[in-house]
Formats: structure tokens, sequence, C-alpha cells
């Protein structure tokens, strides 16, 4: 299997749109091997050429739903189109939805792709992600510790 990648995306100057950033962060200090981490903008052209060659692709970014700050969402790519309206906001013309919807198309998708989205509260500028949000970066990096050790092959 060649490498896994996880990228943390969002914009570390605007709160909780920090947490994929934050959750790569803490990875840092317990992955291992073949495992690649990476910072992102977000830029959903781009994400394409960054999981260029990675079988196993998890990626993490905040979304703004609506639901409680902190409430986490898990998406296996495979499993059919992200939903567009959670993961839409983004600073560039292509999101991390449109991203990879425009992979599927066009063969790009890593063999596996995994899709957290942490929901926050505050997206204003500053730093420091909100209480609710910290909490819930801890269990994305408990969950994708598991994910990695699995081979992306768990259920949930």
């Amino acid at each position: 299997m060649r490498p896994a990648l996880v990228i943390g995306v969002g914009n570390p100057y605007r709160r909780d749109d920090a947490a994929g950033r934050e959750v790569v962060r803490r990875l840092r200090r317990r992955v291992r091997g073949d495992v690649r981490l990476a910072e992102h903008g977000g830029e959903g052209a781009a994400l394409l050429e960054a999981w260029e060659g990675a079988d196993l692709v998890i990626l993490v970014d905040a979304v703004a739903s609506g639901a409680a700050a902190g409430t986490v969402y898990r998406f296996d790519a495979a499993d059919g189109p992200l939903p567009a309206t959670l993961l839409r906001d983004s600073t560039h013309a292509v999101g991390v939805a449109d991203a990879v919807e425009l992979a599927r198309a066009l063969g790009r998708l890593p063999r596996r792709l995994l899709v957290y989205g942490i929901e926050g509260e505050h997206f204003t500028a500053g730093v420091g992600l909100s209480p609710e949000v910290r909490r819930a970066v801890r269990g994305v990096v408990a969950s994708i510790l598991q994910d990695l050790q699995a081979g992306g092959e768990r259920d949930g």
C-alpha cells in the first residue's frame, strides 16, 4: 500500500476554521512511518494535487451547518457525493466537496478518501479554537488513529 496522507484544511487566522490544521498538528506527535501529514488552505483544485499518489487520504475541515459546535461528521467518498451544503464554505471558487466531486469525475480520487467535518462556532478573525471544537479535535484525532490502524477500512 502506498503512503497514507492526512490533510488538515483551514485558515489558521479564522478561529474554528483551523480545526483541521489542529488535528494534523496533534497527529504529528502520534504517527510515524508512511503516514504523511499536511496542512492546507482548502483550495479545491490544489487538493487534487496534494493527494496525488496516496492510497488512503483522510481530510479534516471545519464546517458551518448550524449544528451544535463540536459536532463531528465522517464521510467515506466511496459511499457517494459529499453533502455540498455541509462542506461548501471556502474562500476559493472550488471548496472541499466540489474538489472531491471533480476528482471523482476525473478518476483522480484516492483508493480510499475519508472526510471529517467538525462543526465550528466562531469563524471571525483571530486565533484559538472554541472549547467545543477543541474537544471535538481530540475525538477526531483518536478516530483518525483508528482509521490509520485499520487502513481506512473501519466502519463509522
